[in-house]
């Protein structure tokens, strides 16, 4: 039914006529949004955009919402693109109505539009009409501005594929707190890495990235020592950088290791650190009590001051040195400023005396936790209420994955979805900030998910994210997507730090091949062979992966950190296509079928002898790449069958 609205008090009312005088448009589907949106729907069909389109921004002035518009509107055909800081009285063009709900202009749009205004922080509306046969009205309103530039995110997403349906989409976060923590051992990122994490945590509305790195000595060892004026002028640089992606930059601080928590010096120490990055405009700041030990005090002084050391002592001090510093800040800087900690005891919901003093932090302090274990193999909802009860507020969640700064993560990169994390947990957490890997760029399909899941936990689909986050890594390429994918299942293994991982290595390419064992045992002749002819073409596509991922994905900081990874795989492909061969040469007594498995042997020991990147990567090892299913299966692959032509192929070599 077609709807028409009542003449509007703006001047632009005859612009949010809605339906009437369109015709009805082709067929379309709902586009793919990640982070899932709250609520999202089709009104209409495809719309069509003019070759000239107008931007009226009714504020606030934020360049990079701006440009993000104007990259959707290029990615929909426009040509042409100009922006006015009112609504048009006329206009035959494509129009863009970007604002908040500031401004009214922006409100009655909405309104007349039918669309729902969002309610809450971050959040935001897009609701896209057809206004005449060749022109489209698309409003774009935040809540605030970092909701405003979500929306902007979302709607650049959204014209990836080049169409735009008439659509409705109501989003807001579930959860405060969404990005990652660079809280890793070995060597840091660089400013390079981190510039660009920064951007892509706000194209998957992260709101926050901590500088934590433990190989900062400014930072732990050297605390006290001020930052040399380069590093401190980048540092700067990432602030301002963060600011613009609407991603909230944190300065971590590790004192803990040698700090005389009753020392005045010490305490004008920590407030000169912080008052250092509050000039370059940093607001948000963190005390990082992890990794240390509390039965030992680290200067006489607070023998005198604070007694005995123990739980219950270190818990007091933390607080009560934690609650001075957010006093401090906030007289300081005003309410925006924000203080968090991680605890020495930053996992498990065990109560105890180092928790018990600890509840008695200030309230507007928040803490953070890796959840029921170190590296938890799943995160529950029983285990997030538990946790609030000993730490007396809402955690935040520092999730360890993908890292892989621990010995069973040697030689890999941790690509699997992020995964395991129970819906529902945005009403017992205050957020998620995942622990990335050394490699940057790999991070992406890890810290997709868990902004996804922060933002809307209820809606997670971890195949989906992972889907996702492949296609925009091969830029919408089909076939790089699909070797990603296949690179992605073999580096699919995520360990914990106890015996048994918490998600399995290479599930589909195992499933593949426990076909492809049942065949050659059981099946028939005919069936065995269609079953081998499609691993024979599976494990050409493996050995084709790496060159088609270097042709296809752009990002050369992807490239360079998969570089060891992408040159095993090659070879891991061709050793799986030789064993292929060579079990069908001995199913057919041909007496090439010994060549092909010692080909094999070559290629994988050519595999196994590439090694990390030295340098890069804590601890460092040789690559590991669908061990215990790749390499097991051309283990065993010249056993399955026997053959005259193997026993005299082996005879002759003998």
């Amino acid at each position: 039914m077609a709807v028409r609205l009542a003449p509007s008090l703006l001047p632009f009312g005859a612009l949010l006529t809605i339906g009437g005088t369109a015709p009805l448009s082709a067929a379309t589907t709902l586009p793919q949004i990640i982070p899932q949106p709250t609520q999202m729907e089709l009104t209409g069909g495809e719309l069509k955009v003019s070759r000239s389109a107008t931007i009226a921004v009714m504020g606030p002035d934020d360049p990079e919402t701006l440009r993000l518009a104007r990259a959707a509107l290029t990615a929909l055909g426009v040509k042409r693109t100009r922006v006015v800081d009112r609504i048009p009285t006329t206009a035959k063009e494509t129009l863009v109505v970007l604002g908040t709900l500031a401004s009214p202009a922006v409100t009655e749009a909405l309104a007349r539009s039918g669309s729902p205004a969002p309610t809450k922080a971050e959040g935001y509306t897009i609701a896209s009409i057809a206004r005449t046969v060749n022109s489209t009205l698309i409003i774009l309103a935040g809540k605030d501005a970092d909701g405003l530039y979500y929306a902007a995110q979302t709607l650049h997403q959204a014209a990836k594929r080049g169409t735009l349906p008439a659509l409705r989409i109501f989003d807001e976060p579930r959860m405060a707190v969404r990005g990652v923590i660079e809280g890793f051992y070995g060597a840091p990122w660089s400013m390079h890495d981190r510039l660009a994490h920064i951007a892509f945590l706000g194209s998957v509305k992260g709101n926050t990235y901590i500088y934590s790195p433990k190989d900062d000595p400014y930072a732990r060892d050297r605390w006290r020592v001020p930052y040399p004026a380069n590093t401190l002028a980048q540092l700067g640089e990432l602030v301002t950088v963060a600011r613009s992606h609407h991603v909230r930059f944190t300065y971590a601080i590790s004192p803990g290791l040698s700090i005389c928590y009753s020392n005045p010096d010490d305490l004008a120490a920590l407030k000169r650190k912080f008052a250092t990055f509050a000039a370059l405009g940093v607001r948000s700041f963190y005390i990082a009590f992890d990794d240390i030990t509390y039965d030992k005090w680290n200067c006489e002084a607070d023998h005198t001051a604070l007694g005995k050391p123990g739980e219950a002592a270190a818990g007091e001090a933390q607080a009560h040195l934690a609650g001075i510093m957010m006093d401090w800040l906030v007289g300081q800087y005003g309410p925006q400023a924000q203080l968090m900690i991680v605890p020495t005891e930053y996992y498990n919901a065990t109560d105890s005396p180092y928790k018990g003093a600890l509840r008695a932090l200030d309230p507007r302090v928040r803490v953070q936790r890796t959840g029921p274990d170190v590296v938890p193999a799943a995160i529950g909802l029983r285990d997030a209420k538990a946790a609030q009860q000993a730490f007396g507020r809402k955690p935040l969640l520092w999730d360890n994955y993908p890292v892989n700064d621990y010995a069973k993560s040697s030689g890999r990169l941790l690509l699997a979805p992020y995964d395991r994390r129970e819906p529902g947990l945005a009403d017992e957490l205050d957020g998620v900030l995942a622990n990335p890997m050394n490699q940057e760029a790999p991070n992406r399909i890890g810290v997709s998910g868990s902004a996804a899941f922060a933002w809307n936990d209820r809606h997670y689909d971890p195949r989906a994210t992972a889907l996702w986050a492949a296609r925009e890594l091969a830029g919408g390429d089909a076939a790089t997507t699909r070797a990603l994918l296949l690179l992605f299942d073999l580096e699919h293994l995520a360990p914990t730090f106890g015996g048994a991982p918490w998600q399995p290595q290479s599930p589909q390419l195992a499933r593949t091949l426990g076909v492809v064992t049942d065949a050659i045992a059981n099946a028939p002749p005919s069936d065995r062979e269609i079953r081998l002819r499609e691993l024979a073409t599976l494990a050409n596509r493996i050995t084709a992966a790496p060159q088609q991922i270097r042709a296809g994905v752009q990002d050369a900081g992807f490239l360079a950190q998969t570089a060891p990874w992408l040159d095993a795989m090659e070879h891991w492909g061709k050793a799986l296509r030789a064993s292929t061969n060579g079990i069908i040469a001995a199913l057919a007594d041909d007496p090439s079928a010994r060549a092909h498995f010692d080909a094999a042997a070559h290629d994988v020991a050519t595999a196994k002898a590439a090694t990390t990147i030295p340098g890069t990567t804590r601890p460092q090892g040789p690559i590991r790449m669908g061990d215990g299913v790749l390499d097991r299966f051309i283990d065993a692959a010249p056993h399955l069958v026997w053959s005259p032509a193997l026993v005299s192929s082996a005879a002759l070599q003998n």
